[in-house]
């Protein structure tokens, strides 16, 4: 691999981590598709080393976020139970499926991940930043442990760590405020991520020569944005995840349509 190309990933590495750190999502929405456009890796690779990122992310901004009182471990260990057995059952059966069924599955989650980000901007516009957490008592317990088990499944067909499922149901349903289901999401999806990742590597679907340099820039993306997470509103950080999400669903269409990931 040339430098140019590794210097690439890297400076992709730490956009996606940023993104991901700030939004609670991992950035596997923006890694995956781009190693299998740009990159030309076949599907399972590319989720398999976007797995390695998402648990770089969890890395590198757990700690941070748990240390400022933000995240709801007793939340997240709860969820978590349910989001790992779906990593799992998912990752044993991934290798079985082919690459456009895949490809089409993230299309539709891409498209899904930019309606619900949407939806949460258009509703947090005119929200300032929040400097104290609001009180709050996470409800609906039964609908956010079938999320979280569906949120595994992907995590484990499309590398995704489940972030973009967990954040809007934690939100949306348990009513759980922004900052804290992010924090929270960013707390469980390494757990995700590095059940499926396990599946991956032994299979050898885990490039190490493309994983190296972008765990390192979405490890030190990641830091940053968790550290200045506090002084962003959130709208500004999902509606550009959102053009990113539908510029790259576009892609993937495209090249759907053209006869891609054969």
């Amino acid at each position: 691999m040339t430098l140019a190309a590794m210097l690439l990933l890297v400076a992709m590495g730490f956009g996606a981590g940023g993104f991901g750190a700030l939004a609670g999502v991992g950035g596997g929405i923006i890694i995956t598709p781009l190693l299998a456009i740009y990159f030309g890796l076949p599907m399972h690779q590319a989720i398999g080393v976007t797995l390695l990122c998402v648990i770089a992310t969890s890395t590198a901004t757990s700690s941070m976020y748990v240390e400022r009182h933000v995240t709801d471990v007793r939340l997240g260990m709860t969820l978590e139970l349910a989001t790992t057995v779906g990593a799992l059952i998912a990752a044993l059966l991934a290798h079985h499926i082919n690459r456009r069924t895949l490809a089409v599955l993230f299309v539709c989650f891409l498209l899904y991940s930019a309606g619900s980000m949407i939806k949460k901007a258009w509703d947090s516009r005119h929200a300032k930043r929040q400097e104290v957490i609001p009180d709050y008592t996470p409800q609906n317990y039964p609908v956010g442990l079938a999320a979280s088990l569906i949120a595994g499944g992907f995590s484990g067909l499309l590398g995704i760590g489940g972030g973009p499922i967990k954040v809007p149901v934690m939100l949306l349903f348990m009513k759980v405020p922004l900052r804290v289901a992010a924090a929270t999401s960013n707390f469980m999806i390494g757990v995700t991520a590095g059940t499926s990742a396990y599946v991956y590597w032994g299979r050898g679907d885990i490039r190490v020569d493309i994983a190296a340099p972008l765990v390192a820039g979405v490890f030190a993306g990641s830091l940053l944005g968790a550290r200045i997470s506090p002084k962003i509103r959130p709208v500004y950080i999902l509606m550009l995840l959102v053009s990113i999400a539908g510029w790259l669903a576009a892609q993937m269409i495209y090249k759907l349509l053209t006869g891609g990931f054969q």
